[in-house]
């Protein structure tokens, strides 16, 4: 199983791990701008952009991640996720292969909240009637804060629809494992970013892992939403290389 991925300059590694209610695209407004100062990998996870959901066994994408590494014969990379790829992040530094985080609105494991279970039993409503237009409709109007340009909604909404569409198509449907990890364990620097206007659950998760791992510094974003790295790219090229 081969995981799509592209990686431009040179200097010390640094992956970006995407939503998964996008896929490496998202990462489109910071690419250049990073890759002036690091060796910049950004990844489709298994199931979104150019990556098929398959797999011949159970997976995990933490370890495709540190695959990708291994096959550029890179380690300890900083590791930057959004999201979903926040928690992959998370998965990426409990196996060792990262020396610093990067959490932009994560998810967790902590009780999904009254909020986002809705959020998620509509979109499933919708998939389920065959809504596929309406369910990423549904995720780019949620996930995108007020600062978002019409063309970064149709963007996202473009990458949800193409990742509905890559799943449904997967026969059969692969078991992806999701291993715990220990956030009082994650013994590397991170910075943990929340949104305004994100939904209350991800902003859960962002305090209680910027509380409960031993290295972290967290910021609040006031004109933030779920994915700021969409909503004001610029600015989000410029905290990326500030902290890192």
């Amino acid at each position: 199983m081969t995981i799509w991925y592209e990686h431009a300059g040179s200097g010390d590694p640094l992956v970006l791990l995407h939503s998964t209610a996008a896929d490496s695209g998202m990462w489109d407004g910071q690419w250049e701008a990073l890759a002036e100062r690091f060796h910049v990998i950004r990844v489709d996870l298994r199931g979104f952009g150019r990556t098929p959901w398959q797999a011949g066994e159970p997976y995990n994408d933490a370890r495709d991640v540190a695959g990708v590494l291994e096959e550029l014969g890179l380690r300890d990379a900083a590791v930057v996720g959004s999201s979903g790829g926040a928690e992959v992040a998370l998965e990426v530094a409990a196996l060792g292969s990262a020396r610093s985080l990067v959490l932009l609105n994560p998810a967790c494991d902590l009780t999904p909240t009254e909020d986002v279970a809705a959020y998620w039993q509509e979109e499933g409503r919708l998939i389920e009637l065959g809504d596929l237009d309406g369910a990423a409709e549904l995720n780019a109007r949620l996930l995108l804060g007020p600062e978002a340009t019409p063309e970064a909604r149709r963007r996202l909404a473009a990458m949800q629809l193409n990742a509905y569409r890559v799943q449904l198509a997967a026969d059969p449907e692969p078991e992806r494992l999701k291993p715990a990890y220990d956030p009082p364990a994650l013994d590397v620097p991170a910075l943990v970013v929340s949104g305004a206007h994100d939904l209350p659950f991800f902003q859960s998760c962002a305090r209680h892992l910027a509380a409960t791992m031993p290295h972290t510094r967290a910021l609040h974003l006031d004109w933030a939403g779920h994915l700021p790295a969409m909503e004001r790219p610029q600015e989000v090229s410029a905290l990326l290389l500030d902290y890192l």
